[in-house]
């Protein structure tokens, strides 16, 4: 007979076993050919002939389906990346093949998976309608001319006057453009999404800004508040808005919170954005000068006259910044207010100082402000002033850092408990603070303090100065491939990390405060790492 090879004495792999259901349908003759087992009668045995679904054929099927499933991740994570920018203008849907067989494309994390944006489209008479009607704002201002190049102003060419500013991503850009700014960086946003529900945030396009100052003088408190209300009442009417009832929203103003904090029944200053309805306090609003005394306002830097496009351009002028021979110990761009105005004497005397000193330098109101003149004095002196203007907190600030000048505050409510997001916690580390009483009073020198800094100090205190640069401008909103993260970068962060506690709160049945609400909202966010509890602080005595 022919030699059979028992099965017992060669143990099958495990894989191969898989095949044996096939083989056991079969059997083999004399002759070695395969016949299917029957019952005598032709017909083929219901125990071994009756053929029963191989591993393999289980293989193949997991095979697809895991297949259709990647496919069905490709398309959903591509559409919902690209949802946001098809509000403005829908665009074709390409797949590069290599997309496919990549396995890093499947496994990796979402690069957006808590960053989606969704963002209204809001009515033309809340942003679109209000830069068409930009001579409206003032007789005494080109704001036509502001709010041109979405928001950054007119270019400035060859590095301006004596070329102070960079050849390239210099712009005449007005300190209330802000709204405009943040909107056009936000339709190129990477993680806009048309899905409200898979979004971190929901983002309120509307230039309040703009509006008030079109009105902020008219006696008419109605027509003054006049679209306010009406976007507060096209918000009550969204599903969006009630999910949460505005908790995960957010709107950039572009002037300080002063302009929007009216109470319905007063007849002040501004309008009634921010109080007259209780709800719109559930939305967060970033503004240029914020509140030491609520909770729901944050202050952003505002826009300066640099807007880059690449790594290169950013690294290359603090490179220049560092090499700079900085003639000036001291310097002060800005003019006199009236001594008995507020903050009037504080000016007065840090001018009078710096009139009788050989190592400070003036930009008054007689130069007329031009970008390129204040810019080449602010990169020629070590130490720049900056008092109280208007508000609290002045554009100056945030020129004197891209110019690579130390600032020198007065006030801790200039910079220090408003930039929280953008600025050190460690004011030391990047600037000066001197007591504004003590300079009123005439019972220090600003030049003898400056002076008194050793050195080494002030080489390492310019440093973080320069450092600072990338996180306080704002970007042009064509970049594309930057590593840096800039100041709409910053705050767009912390705007999701603020929802997302909120979120996480309300999914706990109560509701989340990230500050302490009231008189000293101010200190949640100089309290020291690990403490909780607030105490007396070295500001106190300024917010009395």
């Amino acid at each position: 007979m022919p030699h059979r090879t028992s099965t017992a004495a060669t143990p099958m792999k495990p894989f191969s076993r898989s095949l044996q259901w096939d083989l056991d349908a079969a059997v083999d003759d004399d002759d070695g050919k395969q016949h299917f087992a029957d019952d005598g009668d032709g017909k083929q045995n219901t125990e071994r002939g009756l053929r029963r679904p191989s591993r393999l054929f289980y293989l193949a099927l997991l095979y697809t389906v895991f297949w259709a499933l990647v496919f069905y991740h490709h398309f959903s994570t591509s559409v919902q990346q690209s949802g946001g920018a098809a509000v403005a203008a829908p665009t074709a849907l390409q797949l590069k093949p290599s997309a496919f067989f990549s396995a890093s494309r499947f496994f990796r994390r979402d690069p957006c998976t808590g960053r989606y944006v969704y963002m209204y489209d809001l009515p033309p008479r809340f942003n679109a309608d209000l830069v068409r009607q930009c001579g409206r704002v003032s007789a005494s201002s080109d704001v036509c001319k502001d709010v041109s190049h979405d928001g950054f102003g007119p270019p400035i060419t060859g590095g301006g006057e004596e070329g102070s500013l960079p050849e390239r991503g210099a712009y005449d850009t007005d300190q209330f453009m802000l709204s405009i700014i943040f909107h056009v960086r936000m339709r190129r946003y990477e993680c806009l999404t048309a899905d409200p529900a898979a979004a971190a945030v929901v983002y309120i396009p509307f230039y309040a800004g703009l509006d008030a100052a079109m009105h902020l003088g008219n006696k008419d408190l109605a027509v003054r508040d006049a679209l306010s209300r009406d976007l507060m009442d096209w918000l009550a009417r969204r599903p969006e808005w009630r999910a949460m009832g505005g908790r995960d929203h957010f709107l950039v103003s572009g002037r300080g919170t002063w302009d929007f904090l009216r109470s319905p029944d007063s007849t002040g200053w501004g309008n009634t954005l921010m109080t007259y309805d209780l709800a719109i306090r559930n939305a967060t609003f970033l503004n240029t000068e914020a509140s030491a005394r609520h909770g729901n306002d944050f202050a952003v830097p505002f826009p300066s006259h640099f807007h880059p496009s690449s790594d290169a351009e950013i690294t290359g002028w603090q490179d220049r910044m560092r090499r700079l021979d900085r003639a000036w110990l001291w310097c002060f761009a800005g003019w006199p207010r009236p001594r008995g105005n507020g903050m009037g004497p504080e000016r007065a005397e840090l001018i009078e100082q710096c009139r009788n000193s050989s190592r400070c330098s003036l930009l008054g109101k007689l130069n007329h402000y031009v970008p390129g003149h204040a810019m080449q004095l602010l990169e020629s002196a070590q130490f720049c002033m900056q008092p109280r203007g208007d508000g609290y907190t002045r554009k100056s600030t945030f020129d004197s850092i891209l110019s690579g000048c130390i600032p020198v505050f007065f006030h801790p409510v200039s910079a220090y408990l408003q930039y929280t997001w953008h600025l050190p916690r460690d004011y030391r580390s990047y600037s000066v603070f001197i007591p504004h009483r003590d300079v009123v009073d005439r019972n220090v020198s600003i030049e003898e303090v400056l002076r008194k800094i050793p050195p080494e100090k002030v080489a390492r205190m310019r440093e973080r100065v320069i450092q600072l640069i990338p996180t306080v401008m704002y970007r042009h909103p064509a970049a594309k491939g930057v590593t840096f993260k800039d100041a709409f970068d910053v705050a767009l962060d912390r705007v999701v990390d603020r929802v997302a506690k909120r979120r996480r709160a309300a999914a706990e049945g109560r509701e989340y405060v990230d500050s302490v609400d009231g008189a000293d909202s101010w200190k949640y966010d100089l309290l020291e790492d690990g403490q909780t509890k607030v105490g007396p602080h070295e500001f106190d005595q300024y917010l009395v």
